[in-house]
């Protein structure tokens, strides 16, 4: 939390104790600081996870059997990049500011570009009657380790912009700050991944032309919001 940030919040709770006529001690104003920090940092994973949460969903649909341990893989990747983000962002703004404010302008295309190529690859297997990959014990395709990464950037790649909103954390704060992000993408890709996985077992095999066509128009959305 930035030193602004964390006086304004004191000073809030401050003045709501003193006009409920219960003055508030250094050590609870110094508590409720820590509160305010945490809902902050939990509303913003869950703002940030959104698009992970729709491609989980993606996911999910393509391989309604996917296995418990399919499912971790594929949250906890998200959540690491998720994670890992916002802190290269913090980064790159105490270090090489001016070539990461040049980059930002990159960012629209390169979510644009993965998703679009990994929304089309699913949409041409979806047409052709099923993925020609190799499967888990004949229960579903599986999700590549260069396929999930490639998701992973993309889905995450906005947070870099989060380093901004977070410049004036210290280190401790702002490792604790995407531990918290990568937490909540966590737990929201899980239940992105269940409720895709529910939808592909009565979609059958039109699953993959759906889950396709949604990481494509994830994928517009992101260059059209930052670009317009």
């Amino acid at each position: 939390m930035t030193r602004r940030g964390t006086d304004c919040g004191l000073a809030f709770f401050y003045r709501m104790g003193m006009v409920s006529g219960r003055p508030i001690t250094e050590e609870r104003l110094m508590i409720n600081g820590v509160w305010l920090f945490i809902v902050n940092s939990i509303l913003l994973g869950a703002g940030l996870a959104m698009d992970a949460f729709s491609v989980s969903m993606a996911n999910g649909l393509r391989d309604p059997g996917m296995k418990t341990g399919e499912n971790f893989r594929i949250a906890g990747t998200f959540a690491f990049f998720q994670f890992l983000m916002p802190l290269t962002g913090w980064f790159c703004v105490h270090t090489i500011l001016t070539y990461f404010t040049a980059f930002q302008k990159c960012i629209p295309w390169i979510a644009l570009l993965l998703l679009g190529y990994i929304g089309g690859k699913m949409l041409l297997e979806g047409l052709r009657g099923g993925p020609e990959i190799e499967t888990d014990s004949g229960e579903g395709p599986v999700l590549t380790g260069r396929e999930l990464a490639v998701q992973g950037i993309a889905t995450s790649i906005d947070a870099l912009s989060v380093g901004f909103a977070i410049s004036e954390y210290s280190t401790g704060m702002a490792f604790a700050a995407a531990l918290i992000i990568g937490a909540v993408t966590l737990i929201i890709c899980l239940g992105g991944l269940k409720i895709g996985r529910k939808m592909g077992t009565m979609l059958a095999g039109k699953a993959s032309i759906l889950g396709g066509v949604i990481l494509i128009a994830i994928g517009l959305e992101i260059f059209i919001s930052n670009m317009f």
